[in-house]
């Protein structure tokens, strides 16, 4: 049961983007902010009203209906928007005008999908749509999206306002793209998606290990491009794939405490079959593509991390995905990550060679990866990079995990 505190961030977390997403489809996009500060007041006097009150029977009609008679409001006290938009309409039609806003999930849905493709609009860079996303279909906040992006909240915040005014100015609408545009505008829907789930699987705000709300909203946005007709793509399918793999194994990642259990450690009856047999569907259609994505090859390496076997085979396999991935795309997480899985398909000694060649000084989890590698052959080189990682690790999971492991190291 989710407490009255908890109540309100949830909602905002799943109905804000619908409303302002709906709002704009109805005024459009030049009237954004317009939408953005009725949704952010509704949510507000929520906040006032339930704490007084208590909560209503159907929270989320309830803020439906205040956002539809503040933008009542808004349209009796706003000349310009009597004066540029519906200079023929009087203050009783407005309010037939706004009561016939459409509400209903299929209209949800739709104009959320269209409001994706909207703030990926090709006037405005990559980075400033990602943000974009994030911050109005998402619900992040400017610290948020600056922690994603390794910036700060100035430069993010203006980099946000810049890129609304962009869509105002060049008046974008509410609508799918055509074909011949889906394809390149979707390849940013779809990282600021892979952003999302990655900042809720990994996160590192508030020492949270998992922040699952987040990657059950990635996994529902990420299902209206696998069920609609054009933008069902097999990037889509693999996201959504790996995706899936990743969330069957939310149970096992951490303990009765809330401390974190590393892949080894896991218990693999917490595995959630039902996820991992979407997956697997997911990346059947994913595979009828004519080359593969990032995506599909993360995919595949999360599908072998949810077989129980552990053998060479599977490491090898897991090992190949790595070099195809890396050969496609390099990050330095996935070298890592590489090296841990040649660690466990060619030896520990073979692997501590490839992973020194990162020379990932400032980072945590190489630090933590050579002291694992060289724990049995070296104590003092492994006790000087746990204590290394346990220097530049960012949340307190992390640091416990490493303080467990300096104490199982043993002289020899």
């Amino acid at each position: 049961m989710m407490s009255d505190n908890q109540l309100i961030p949830h909602l905002f977390r799943t109905e804000y983007r619908k409303m302002v997403a709906v709002l704009c489809k109805h005024l459009g996009m030049e009237f954004l902010s317009t939408a953005e500060d009725i949704v952010s007041d509704t949510f507000l006097l929520a906040a006032e009203t339930w704490g007084l009150k208590g909560v209503p029977p159907n929270p989320a009609a309830w803020l439906q209906t205040v956002a539809k008679n503040k933008a009542k409001d808004f349209f009796k006290r706003n000349a310009l928007f009597q004066n540029k938009v519906v200079p023929e309409l009087t203050y009783e039609t407005m309010g037939s005008y706004i009561d016939a806003l459409d509400l209903t999930d299929e209209n949800l849905v739709d104009s959320q999908l269209q409001m994706m493709f909207a703030i990926c609009h090709p006037s405005i860079s990559e980075e400033a749509q990602i943000g974009l996303s994030l911050n109005i279909l998402c619900g992040f906040g400017a610290d948020e999206i600056a922690d994603a992006f390794l910036s700060n909240r100035d430069v993010i915040y203006k980099r946000l306002q810049r890129a609304k005014e962009k869509l105002r100015t060049e008046n974008v609408k509410l609508e799918m793209p055509s074909k011949s545009d889906i394809s390149s505008r979707l390849n940013a829907v779809l990282t600021t998606l892979y952003l999302l789930f990655s900042e809720g699987y990994y996160s590192s705000l508030n020492n949270k290990t998992i922040r699952q709300e987040l990657c059950a909203e990635a996994m529902r946005l990420n299902l209206m491009l696998v069920e609609n007709g054009l933008t069902n793509t097999p990037e889509s399918n693999a996201l959504l794939a790996l995706m899936c793999f990743h969330s069957s194994r939310f149970e096992a990642r951490t303990n009765e405490n809330g401390d974190m259990v590393l892949y080894e450690d896991q218990k693999q009856e917490l595995w959630n079959a039902e996820l991992i047999g979407k997956g697997e569907y997911f990346l059947n259609k994913a595979s009828m593509g004519k080359a593969p994505s990032k995506y599909h090859f993360e995919a595949a390496i999360a599908f072998w991390h949810t077989r129980k076997e552990d053998n060479v085979e599977k490491w090898e396999s897991i090992l190949q995905l790595y070099n195809g991935l890396l050969m496609l795309e390099y990050s330095p997480m996935a070298a890592l990550n590489r090296a841990y899985a040649m660690s466990r398909s060619a030896g520990k000694e073979k692997a501590l060679v490839e992973a020194e060649k990162l020379n990932m000084v400032d980072n945590a989890f190489y630090h933590s990866l050579l002291g694992y590698l060289s724990a049995e052959q070296d104590i003092p080189k492994a006790q000087y990079h746990y204590k290394m990682a346990l220097k530049l690790s960012n949340t307190e999971a992390e640091r416990k995990i490493i303080q467990q492991k300096i104490s199982t190291l043993i002289p020899k």
